[in-house]
């Protein structure tokens, strides 16, 4: 077979979506170590501001962490932990979007038997109507937590532990994009590799399990493995920008002030996640 060929058959050349995500992944991984060690200049910068050069500062001010300190330790699991809860956002927005593209669907077989005689065209623009709003809705939650919970963890906790919050959230996301890059991958083409005509082919039993894996593998893949890059550039973006102010509230001890930036930063993450779960999509007739 050629490769103008191969190029252009339809489910050879979809073999080539696995790779390019775990690739995309491992660049973002550079760039991601990149504000890591800005978030440690930052650090070494704003102490200077706060009390001046050559004074001595406990290590978390210097830059250093130390993962033996309970504070960074807890830190350093929250980190990890945002990874996992971000993904499982992720996938469940994916889920809530299809089911209502399923309901409308059946919904516009029910009230318009034409359809499926040709005589009645369909009503595209309520599918693509709630695909928009569940994918711009679907994103707050996800967004907020990515904000705010270096802010909690940050003006809660110390410098230190918001650096072993970052260390945990790049060392487990890396291995989760990943991970759901390809495991996602794997499903698609084993869908296309039957779809080719091996097992059993189209109609097999075969056929019909690897759809199942298909729609676990599409989100993975697609949706939850892509997003968590962006997710870690955020959260150092954001810890980046707050070291000054972190830094500033510790130093002179302004506890209070912390602890209640903290406390905010923390309601506002547990409403979203509330109000995420209680929240459905619906289509008004």
């Amino acid at each position: 077979m050629k490769n103008d060929t191969f190029l252009r058959s339809g489910p050879s050349w979809t073999r080539f979506n696995a790779p390019c995500p775990t690739t995309a992944s491992r660049t973002h991984t550079v760039a991601t170590n990149t504000l890591f060690g800005a978030f440690t200049d930052a650090i070494k910068e704003a102490v200077i501001k706060a009390v001046g050069e050559g004074k001595d500062v406990a290590l978390q001010y210097q830059g250093v962490l130390d993962v033996a300190d309970p504070r960074n330790l807890v830190g350093l699991i929250i980190g990890a932990a945002v990874v996992f809860l971000f993904s499982g956002l992720a996938i469940n927005a994916v889920s809530r979007a299809a089911g209502a593209v399923v309901m409308e669907v059946r919904n516009q077989f029910k009230l318009h038997p034409g359809i499926m005689k040709g005589t009645e065209k369909p009503e595209y623009g309520r599918v693509v109507d709630i695909c928009t709003r569940d994918s711009l809705r679907e994103l707050a939650t996800p967004g907020l937590l990515a904000v705010m919970a270096p802010i909690a963890v940050g003006f809660g906790l110390g410098v230190g532990a918001l650096g072993a919050y970052l260390a945990g959230a790049i060392g487990t996301g890396t291995l989760m994009a990943v991970f759901l890059s390809n495991s996602g991958g794997a499903w698609d083409n084993a869908k296309k590799m039957v779809e080719d005509g091996n097992y059993g082919g189209k109609g097999s039993d075969a056929h019909a399990a690897t759809i199942v894996g298909d729609t676990v593998g599409d989100p993975f893949k697609d949706t939850a493995g892509p997003a968590i890059n962006p997710l870690i550039k955020v959260m150092n973006l954001v810890a980046l920008l707050i070291t000054p102010a972190i830094v500033s509230f510790a130093l002179p001890t302004q506890a209070s002030t912390s602890m209640v930036i903290a406390a905010v930063a923390l309601l506002l993450i547990i409403g979203s996640l509330i109000r995420n779960r209680r929240q459905a999509t619906s289509i008004e007739y």
